[in-house]
Parts: C-alpha cells; sequence; structure tokens
C-alpha cells in the first residue's frame, strides 16, 4: 500500500519538526514504504550481513502524514528512522509532557529490533533460531522469550486454518529460490531483493516433484511443541518466524513507546503500520491501501488507524518467472508449491501486529474463497483483491465494512 517513494538505503536517523509556531499552510511528509515480502513467510530477500532476514511485503501500505501548520504552537512531531530485517522502520510520535529524548527513543526501539533479530532471525549463524535449526530431531532446547512468544501465536494461527499456516516451510522457500540459502548463493551487490533474484541467472530451477516429496519429511508444524521455556522438535523441522515477526516488532515497539508517556505515534516496521492515538492537530493516523498493480503506485482506499495495526500480502510484485510460468512466492504448505489462484493481495487490520501479520499470510494462502469464509468466520478485518480478467475486483468482510465504512458518492 503506498503513493509513496520505496524507503531510501540511507543511514538511521531522527528528526523533529514543530509543528504550527507562527506559520500555516500544509506540511507533508510521506514515510516510506519497504517493496518487497518472503514466501509463506513471504519477505524481501536481503544480503545475510543485514539484520534480520527476507521481509518482502507487497509494499502496498503507506502512512499518509499530512501535518496542518496551524498558527500557535502545538507540541512537535518527531521521526525516527533505521534499517530492519532487510528493509526500515520509521516511527512519528507527538512528543508531550515528559516524553524523553528522541535519542531515548531511537535507543529503546533499536535494542527491541536488534534482539529479535539475534533471537529468531535465519540470516544468522548465531540467532538462537538458527541454533533450533540446526539440531537434530528430538531436540527440546531452551529459547529466548521471542521466540517462545511467536510460537506461540504461530500455533494460535494454525488451528483452523486447514493447514494452510505453517513456520517451518524455510527447506522449501529454498528450494524455490525465495529463502535465505538463495540470497547466500548470490553475489553481494548492495542490498539484494526479490527483484534482484527474479532477474538472476543463478536463480534456482523449479524444485522436481520428487524434492518436494523428499521435504515432505522435514516440514510440518505438528512437529513442534513449547515445554515450559523450551521448544521441542519431534522431525528435522527448520522454523521461520518471517511471517510475524515485524508485527511482534510493531507490538513490542508501541508498548515501549507507551512505557515512555507516548501515547501518539505511528509505527511502521517494513510495511507493517499501527496507528495510536492523533496528529497534534487531533485528526487520525491515516494509511494508504495500494492498488495491486505491478508496475505502478495507486491508492486503492484510505483508512484512519487508531490502536490497530494493518497489514498487506499479496504476490503482485514478488514472483519468479521460469520458462514463461509466475511463480508467486507465497508458498501453499499443503502442496509445498506457489499458490496458484486469483487472490492477488489480502489486507488485515488487528489490535494486535502478530496476528494482523499472521493473518494476511494464512488468508493470501487459502485463497479468495475459503480465506474470505475464514476471516468472515472469524470476525475479522481483511479487503480481499482478486484478479478479475484484466482488473481487480475488492471484497471487504463485514467486520472491514464495520470499521471503515466506505464514504458516501
Amino acid at each position: 500500500m503506498s503513493a509513496s517513494a520505496p524507503a531510501p538505503a540511507t543511514p538511521p536517523s531522527s528528526s523533529s519538526a514543530r509543528i504550527g509556531c507562527r506559520a500555516t499552510g500544509i506540511k507533508v511528509q510521506p514515510v516510506a514504504v519497504p517493496r518487497t515480502r518472503n514466501a509463506q513467510a513471504g519477505r524481501t530477500v536481503r544480503p545475510p550481513s543485514l539484520p534480520f532476514g527476507p521481509r518482502a511485503r507487497t509494499g502496498a501500505l503507506a502512512a499518509l502524514l499530512a501535518l496542518p501548520l496551524l498558527a500557535g504552537c502545538q507540541p512537535e512531531v518527531v521521526k525516527i528512522t533505521g534499517p530492519t530485517m532487510g528493509s526500515h522502520y520509521q516511527i512519528s510520535y507527538v512528543r508531550a509532557g515528559k516524553a524523553p529524548a528522541p535519542e531515548v527513543v531511537k535507543a529503546e526501539v533499536e535494542k527491541i529490533l536488534a534482539e529479535l533479530d539475534r533471537d529468531v532471525s535465519t540470516y544468522r549463524d548465531d540467532s538462537a533460531v538458527a541454533r533450533f535449526n540446526a539440531a537434530p530431531a528430538g531436540t527440546c532446547m531452551a529459547m529466548p522469550g521471542n521466540a517462545l512468544t511467536l510460537a506461540g501465536f504461530a500455533n494460535q494461527l494454525r488451528r483452523g486454518s486447514e493447514d494452510a499456516y505453517d513456520i517451518t516451510m524455510l527447506p522449501v522457500l529454498d528450494a524455490w529460490g525465495f529463502g535465505p540459502k538463495a540470497a547466500r548463493q548470490q553475489p553481494s551487490q548492495g542490498e539484494l531483493t526479490v527483484e534482484a533474484l527474479q532477474q538472476s541467472p543463478e536463480t534456482p530451477p523449479v524444485p522436481s516433484q520428487q524434492t518436494l516429496t523428499g521435504l515432505r519429511a522435514q516440514v510440518g508444524q505438528q512437529h513442534l511443541s513449547i515445554r515450559g521455556q523450551e521448544l521441542c522438535k519431534q522431525a528435522p523441522v527448520q522454523i521461520d518466524f518471517n511471517s510475524i515477526a515485524a508485527g511482534l516488532a510493531i507490538d513490542a515497539i508501541g508498548n515501549a513507546l507507551g512505557a515512555q508517556g507516548i501515547e501518539n505515534y505511528l509505527i511502521d516496521v517494513t510495511g507493517e503500520i499501527k496507528g495510536q492515538g492523533k496528529k497534534p492537530d487531533g485528526s487520525p493516523w491515516r494509511v494508504a491501501i495500494e492498488a495491486p498493480v505491478d508496475n505502478a503506485r495507486q491508492i486503492q482506499r484510505i483508512i484512519a488507524l487508531n490502536g490497530q495495526t494493518i497489514s498487506t500480502s499479496g504476490d503482485y510484485r514478488q514472483y519468479r518467472e521460469v520458462a514463461g510460468q509466475r511463480l508467486s512466492h507465497v508458498i501453499d504448505p499443503r502442496t509445498l508449491t506457489p499458490i496458484t489462484h486469483r487472490l492477488a493481495a489480502v489486507t488485515v487490520v488487528h489490535p494486535l501486529g502478530v496476528l494482523s501479520d499472521g493473518y494476511s499470510t494464512l488468508l493470501m494462502v487459502l485463497g479468495p474463497e475459503a480465506g474470505y469464509r475464514y476471516a468472515r468466520d472469524k470476525g475479522l478485518a481483511a479487503l480481499f483483491v482478486t484478479r478479475e480478467g484484466e482488473g481487480f475486483q475488492s471484497r471487504s468482510t463485514p467486520e472491514f465494512d464495520r470499521m471503515f465504512p466506505k464514504p458516501r458518492p
């Protein structure tokens, strides 16, 4: 979702702007939005030297920060940014009362992101998840809180999903050329994206049915269990939390901001966005949902967020072409193959970022009909966009319509 430009590859920064002192007019600060997301994790592929793992969202969301400069002084809006998960994060917050200095806020945010990277990255050999993945079947290993929390939410998402959600797809992603192994095998020339992998002559060929059959013994979330502070596996599975890690990061950052006395903010982590409270002029934080067009950026819908996180999954920008066949980066755990249905993108709004993140991936796998029924029955606020001929058709759940009623003509 976005009408803004992609995030520039610039060093982390923080800035603040005094809004509304002896001035009038409009100052627009569009939030830069990353464009990519992996497979049944659906994220961007990036070089192993960057933090975390491929976080390839569709780039389908953008925050719209049109800040009116009203006469008289208002609280300042502070913006902090930096790299994370092969992409970027950006936070805008209203600094008021006894909120700490921006440097203090930024340090706390980056501590949260660094801890998550250390705990669950599949792109560094020393992470807790990498050690767990290297262990044999029958292993029970003490794991950090982030990993256990994510595993718990992954179990929640899997229940009732008809096996359409599974965090053990890592070897399958590698086989299809969308995982960290494919990224490591590429020459290191700046930031490696899904688009770069699509064009690379070294991109792995399509795996054979024999290969996929052999991988069956290495996947299956049913082989995982949580025992106290340990994560156990009964088969040689490898876990990948990329489909929910950014959502958990947003939840943790939101909690940290609240603990620092910051009540009004907009958080963007790799394209997942949470809005809380209001801007200095009393207007809500607004987010643009992007139309799923391959080679353009068009706004489909603008919605206001207050206490919710919005996530979008899609395959209209992240795919490979092999022998003229388009292969989606979203892998169906039931078939171990890319999805082939007409669903181009699905957006989910939920109070918890980890669940808006996970549900958007799950619904993308289920497809336009089964996914819609699932979301409707769960009471989820979801917007589905399907391919219809040369165009697209949108369909929203009753909860989405209740939360975000369409403006009257």
